[in-house]
């Protein structure tokens, strides 16, 4: 088995590498490189990042979103979304974006990955799983950047803060929310309370 063949052998379909990855099986990384990209083997997303994809019936995958986001950054610490979930709080968005935010603590800026591109946002805090009180507080946060008619969309907000656990939403409120979605949705949670 020649050195190519060698490294081939410890790709697996469907994931993502770094350059720095592939040190480990050749010495020759950038002329191997180079031939796996030529022969089709590999794909690059970005500078640096690859992607050996995973064959299915209907031809090859793209890569998954956690994947490259997660070698891009070389970190798990992230958050990735979209504004497309939050047509699932049914507060009258229906808009659907070719967009996904990465809410992380390393880069800030959009970067194309593949085919894809990314809006990586830098925050101090953001939780490790969506929920619906994150996304609820998300978008208020981001209530300038949607298509729909805002103050319908407000109106349908404050009613679905009614909807859920009280305590959840005044704690994403007070970890996630920006100053306006604070002043906005703190009159409704004191109101509930006393409710």
């Amino acid at each position: 088995m020649n050195k190519l063949e060698t490294l081939k052998s410890h790709l697996k379909r469907g994931n993502v590498y770094r350059r720095g990855d592939l040190v480990h099986w050749t010495k020759a990384v950038d002329r191997h490189l180079k031939e796996l990209l030529n022969e089709g083997t590999l794909k690059k997303v970005s500078p640096g990042v690859y992607y050996y994809p995973k064959r299915t019936d209907f031809g090859l995958a793209p890569a998954d979103e956690t994947s490259l986001v997660r070698t891009f950054l070389k970190d798990d610490r992230f958050l990735l979304t979209t504004p497309n979930l939050y047509n699932s709080l049914g507060v009258g968005t229906t808009q659907l974006y070719n967009k996904w935010v990465v809410y992380n603590h390393k880069r800030h800026g959009d970067f194309k990955l593949g085919n894809r591109t990314f809006s990586f946002k830098v925050k101090p805090h953001f939780p490790k799983k969506l929920t619906q009180e994150f996304l609820l507080i998300d978008l208020v946060n981001n209530l300038d950047n949607l298509a729909e008619e805002k103050t319908a969309v407000l109106k349908r907000v404050t009613e679905k803060v009614k909807q859920l656990d009280t305590q959840k939403v005044r704690k994403s409120l007070l970890e996630y929310g920006s100053e306006r979605a604070k002043k906005l949705l703190s009159p409704v949670l004191a109101q509930v309370n006393h409710a």
